[in-house]
């Protein structure tokens, strides 16, 4: 008896999701199951914005920041304690560059874009005060946090996206579909690469267009990070949407970051944390482990765009290889 093997069809699906759009790309021999993978994906980050958006004042991350200072222990979800876990780890291990506890920061500089007005120093004084890494409190064993300071605002802008993607790709693998990418806000996570394809053509975006580049990406994620469009110019001055939580002030060197990771939540985390701490120092966070690949460009005082990166990024495949 001789099978014929029925061939594969690519899908692709998007939704408005955390602020963003996100793309689902499958490869199936079944229309309809991509297209219950892809709903199923997108119900589950859903739900992960609903526990995790500092925009949703009934979510669970703001109900956690409202009570901060209160004295309360809250018992969380296992999701939330998660992200909150893996982010307090980067924070010990970037000094604070990286802090799930500076939304009261993000939410001032938010105001700061919008009304194109610098905040006054004694506002961002009040505001660092409001925050700090060490003042964030998990029990493992009783899956509960606490805000140890009153005014603490708590925003996972650096790292529940890319969890968000990961558990995306889990529900897709879940559904039988391992040939699968997710997408979001500059972030992917790729699964197993289309039949007879050495992986995944990525674009990578440069400080300039003439300096994108395509490489091969499959069973990890590469994360984004830079203020190539969000950023507020006054003075001669450059604002970056990215905040610094040590200082609380915007970022005022142009960076452009990228960073391979085995998840995409790893990625994305890494990835604000460099952005923040800068190219040197930034990629020692990803020095010494081959999983890991990190790159930065910028522009140096002469106003000419440098590039930095780590052995692993370099020695990426490139499509043109």
């Amino acid at each position: 008896m001789i099978v014929h093997a029925v061939a594969q069809e690519r899908y692709e699906f998007s939704r408005p999701l955390m602020g963003m759009t996100f793309r689902v790309v499958v490869y199936s021999e079944d229309s309809s199951l991509a297209t219950k993978a892809s709903e199923n994906a997108f119900a589950r980050v859903a739900i992960i914005n609903k526990i995790m958006s500092d925009y949703d004042p009934s979510s669970e991350l703001s109900r956690l920041s409202d009570l901060a200072g209160s004295g309360t222990a809250a018992r969380i979800s296992d999701d939330l304690f998660h992200v909150l876990q893996t982010g307090q780890s980067l924070a010990g291990k970037s000094n604070g560059a990286f802090d799930v506890t500076s939304g009261a920061a993000t939410r001032l500089w938010r105001r700061a874009r919008r009304l194109k007005r610098i905040p006054p120093e004694d506002v961002i004084k009040n505001t660092k005060n409001a925050s700090g890494f060490r003042y964030l409190k998990l029990d493992k064993s009783k899956k509960t946090a606490e805000l140890l300071k009153s005014g603490m605002r708590l925003d996972l802008g650096g790292i529940a996206k890319g969890f968000a993607l990961d558990e995306a790709l889990k529900v897709l693998r879940g559904n039988g579909l391992p040939r699968a990418l997710v997408s979001a806000g500059g972030d992917i996570i790729a699964g197993e690469p289309p039949a007879g394809k050495r992986g995944w053509k990525i674009a990578l975006l440069g400080l300039s267009d003439s300096e994108t580049e395509y490489i091969w990406l499959k069973n990890c994620a590469v994360a984004t990070s830079g203020d190539l469009f969000q950023f507020l110019e006054l003075g001669g001055e450059r604002y970056s949407h990215i905040i610094d939580p040590r200082s609380c002030l915007a970022i005022s060197e142009q960076r452009l970051v990228h960073v391979l990771a085995p998840s995409a939540m790893q990625a994305d985390s890494l990835a604000t944390a460099i952005s923040v701490i800068g190219q040197e120092k930034g990629l020692l966070l990803v020095a010494g482990d081959t999983r890991l690949g990190g790159r930065v460009a910028f522009r140096n005082k002469f106003d000419q765009v440098e590039e930095v990166s780590n052995r692993v990024f370099q020695a990426w495949p490139r499509v043109d290889e």
